[in-house]
């Protein structure tokens, strides 16, 4: 795995001039990808009616029953409320963690600002413990800073 090269595609990806939700789908099944440990790839993103809410946008991975996240619930949740980056290794000993299938081991959500406004979120699960190193880490962190420019 190259996360130089992975992020230079990402960011061809978001310099296509597509739409925003193919572009969003793209990222996530190259990530799927190319990716060994990330098992479901998606994006949350801020609900446009309803204050304080995550909607569930493009992924790739299993069907999950969170299509919608307050702020504060969860890994996302707490994410989109802190804009801070969430690594959770161990979702078993995540006391916030929202289940979205037992497989699940760890977990990384990863906020995008469009300047100091949150407007979504990458979130990473993973079937294998201990899965999000710090080189993972950096390369979604360095995606939702490129994303940023695209909302």
């Amino acid at each position: 795995m190259n996360t130089e090269a992975i992020l230079s595609e990402v960011k061809s990806i978001i310099q296509s001039g597509e739409e925003r939700d193919k572009i969003l789908k793209q990222i996530c099944v190259v990530l799927d990808r190319e990716v060994d440990v990330f098992d479901w790839t998606g994006f949350y993103l801020a609900s446009e009616t309803e204050e304080r809410m995550l909607e569930l946008g493009p992924f790739v991975g299993e069907e999950t029953d969170h299509t919608r996240i307050p702020y504060g619930t969860g890994i996302c949740g707490q994410a989109a409320e802190t804009l801070d980056t969430f690594v959770v290794q161990d979702v078993n000993k995540a006391d916030n963690y929202l289940a979205c299938s037992v497989d699940v081991k760890s977990e990384i959500v990863v906020p995008i600002m469009k300047g100091d406004e949150f407007v979504g979120e990458l979130d990473i699960d993973s079937h294998t413990k201990n899965a999000m190193t710090p080189e993972l880490k950096k390369l979604c962190e360095d995606i939702c800073k490129e994303l940023g420019k695209l909302f």
